[in-house]
């Protein structure tokens, strides 16, 4: 069985293990009353690579090496087993945040967060096999092809951020970020009748959001209050979505482009130490809020199904195993790179 491991910043090692090994059980595994034989065997299959593998493995982001890294993963059932849902063959997506095991006798440690996050506080995905418990994944439809399934996290992620601002049919909703969170977050506003207006420094990464049915696109520059009260007829948005790691954004455009008294949502899977002044926040009376977690990933792969959102617009670039340092090296020397593309490391 191979695995695939940071050792250490900037360098990635495979590792071949003949036994299948406890070790090779995800994190959920070791948080259930299970029994081994509770637990079934996956045959990884594709991983999506994002920015927080990039940051693990440039080790611009925290964590203990070794570590597997790949947090979105696909893959199919190896084994026969008695669980009706889940016979061999089931293609499945595998959860990428699970419940840290508590026994209720121990001191709890509440600097660390409640739950464990598959490649980047603990193992991921990027090995041949793992152990999964059936409550830790879900099956994938036949009508929904893998790499179509790999962003289910984005979009569950997108509903959560959206559900904060309690939109309303034909409401002006701004998103700060133009990466592929922005982008989806837009169409599943679109796909609630909302207008979003998607604002970003980059104008390619704007024009290519155009391509993807976003209408209403603005630049982060100082024109951008008048764009959008032009949008909504001088009353501002009634409401914001600021996507963590789009880069180059200001975290304080949600409050400029915000109308007062509405809501403002942080949301995105990489951690952001950024500091800055909520005096506008607290003029304008807004409520904000912060999302992480995702949960209801079955209702997510529903949502791509019915075309909630489109990814039509986003190629899916394949990587083998042995070449994911090098991507990653090309990934640091080009931050701008290519918003349409959707990286995937092919297992088999």
């Amino acid at each position: 069985m191979n695995v695939w491991k940071f050792v250490a910043p900037g360098k990635i090692e495979k590792l071949e293990d003949k036994s299948f090994a406890a070790e090779n059980k995800i994190p959920a595994a070791e948080n259930k009353d299970s029994t081994e034989n509770e637990l079934l065997r996956v045959r990884v299959t594709k991983v999506f690579m994002s920015g927080v593998d990039a940051a693990l493995y440039h080790g611009t982001l925290k964590t203990k090496y070794p570590i597997v890294p790949g947090r979105f993963a696909v893959g199919f059932i190896a084994d026969e087993n008695p669980d009706p849902l889940f016979p061999k063959g089931t293609r499945v997506l595998l959860h990428t945040f699970c419940a840290r095991p508590y026994t209720g006798t121990e001191k709890i440690d509440f600097s660390e967060d409640e739950y464990a996050v598959c490649g980047q506080t603990q193992d991921g995905f990027l090995r041949d096999f793992v152990l999964v418990s059936p409550d830790d994944m879900t099956p994938i439809p036949d009508v929904l092809n893998d790499e179509r399934a790999l962003i289910a996290h984005y979009v569950a992620l997108g509903r959560s951020a959206i559900e904060r601002l309690d939109v309303k049919k034909g409401q002006h909703i701004a998103v700060i970020g133009a990466n592929v969170m922005g982008i989806l977050i837009c169409q599943l506003l679109i796909y609630q009748q909302a207008s979003p207006i998607l604002i970003d420094t980059d104008p390619a990464r704007l024009g290519f959001a155009r391509t993807c049915g976003i209408y209403y696109t603005l630049p982060a520059d100082d024109s951008l209050l008048d764009g959008v009260a032009n949008i909504t007829g001088g009353r501002l948005a009634s409401g914001a979505i600021f996507v963590i790691g789009a880069p180059g954004n200001n975290h304080k455009t949600p409050f400029r482009v915000s109308a007062p008294k509405t809501n403002t949502v942080y949301c995105g899977f990489v951690p952001d130490n950024a500091a800055f002044s909520l005096d506008e926040a607290l003029k304008k009376q807004l409520t904000i809020h912060f999302v992480q977690k995702v949960t209801e990933l079955e209702r997510a792969l529903n949502l791509i199904i019915t075309h909630a959102v489109d990814t039509e617009g986003f190629s899916a670039r394949f990587i083998r195993p042995a070449e994911v340092g090098n991507f990653f090296d090309t990934y640091e020397a080009h931050p701008e790179h290519d918003v349409s593309e959707v990286n995937i490391v092919s297992l088999i």
